[in-house]
């Protein structure tokens, strides 16, 4: 029987957008830090070039020791550990002390036990989250293992190289990916842990990433990951309480407060009842408005 690991409520903190940056563009890694980003996923994997891994983990170490990307999430992308490159990384980006580290291609709950046990011989891991990528077919089939496995702290869809696998055909709908996108979102909500969308390619179609963003949001996902700065601005949109939901919940919340004290179970707002779990959701979408206003105050 598989053993499931106690964690506590998942976090409101924002993901509504996260935002890929190679280690090896100090120019990027300098322009990330007054990005209106709430994630950045610095990235020593795909985005660096084979004859670029070394240099790009250094340009990275030195960039994330200077700090001044105040309190947007910082996750760090390593090589895959049946590459030569992911003990080095492993070994330099421990001076940093991430808050996370991103593993690619994830088949199942060993692998991260394993880098678990690699982040446990050096110094300034000890608070560092394991975040997986979630790209390969055998990865999402085994999603509920790897979500529930120790330090796991959220999940990225690698949908690029998702489709590759399954030989997809291109469909703005994604109807081919449904399956495998659902099965993540109730993997990683059922562990408490956070999960975002994959990219969306065509970084000038607004349009596109609008629709794409509004289908993420609804499915459950709690943002998206980007390969542009020009799409920061429609991901924190779309994944952001709109000011009908705010209002919403606002009257939810009085009407309900009414009530209880009625000795009512139960309250009635635009014709519709309203029980405590409306109130609970109700509450979390104030409080992830609010922590969205400091965030953005801080940026």
């Amino acid at each position: 029987m598989r053993n499931i690991v106690a964690r506590p409520k998942m976090t409101l903190r924002p993901y509504r957008s996260v935002l890929y940056i190679p280690g090896s563009r100090a120019r990027a890694l300098d322009k990330a830090r007054t990005m209106p980003v709430d994630s950045i996923i610095f990235d020593l994997e795909d985005a660096v070039a084979l004859e670029e891994k070394a240099s790009a983990r250094a340009v990275l170490v030195a960039h994330l020791l200077e700090g001044g990307y105040g309190s947007r999430s910082q996750i760090i992308r390593i090589n895959g550990l049946d590459t030569p490159w992911a003990a080095e990384d492993i070994a330099a980006i421990a001076e940093v002390r991430p808050e996370a580290v991103l593993l690619p291609k994830v088949d199942n709950a060993q692998m991260i036990a394993e880098l678990g046990a690699v982040m446990d011989r050096h110094e300034g891991f000890e608070n560092t989250q394991i975040w997986a990528m979630m790209e390969t077919p055998r990865g999402i089939l085994n999603a509920a293992e790897i979500a529930d496995a120790p330090r796991m702290g959220g999940m990225v869809m690698g949908t690029n190289d998702l489709a590759k696998d399954l030989n997809t055909r291109f469909d703005p709908a994604r109807a081919p990916l449904l399956a495998a996108l659902g099965h993540c979102v109730l993997a990683a909500k059922a562990a408490g842990i956070v999960i975002v969308d994959g990219v969306y390619n065509a970084f000038k179609d607004e349009a596109g990433l609008q629709v794409e963003a509004s289908q993420g949001r609804d499915m459950g996902f709690d943002g998206k990951t980007l390969i542009h700065p020009a799409q920061v601005a429609i991901a924190n949109r779309v994944f952001a309480p709109m000011d009908e939901e705010i209002d919403l919940s606002e009257r939810q919340i009085a009407a309900f407060e009414v009530a209880t004290a009625e000795g009512l179970g139960v309250a009635v707002v635009d014709g519709k009842i309203v029980e405590n779990l409306h109130i609970e959701t109700a509450r979390a979408t104030l409080a992830k408005a609010a922590m969205i206003a400091t965030l953005e105050g801080q940026a």
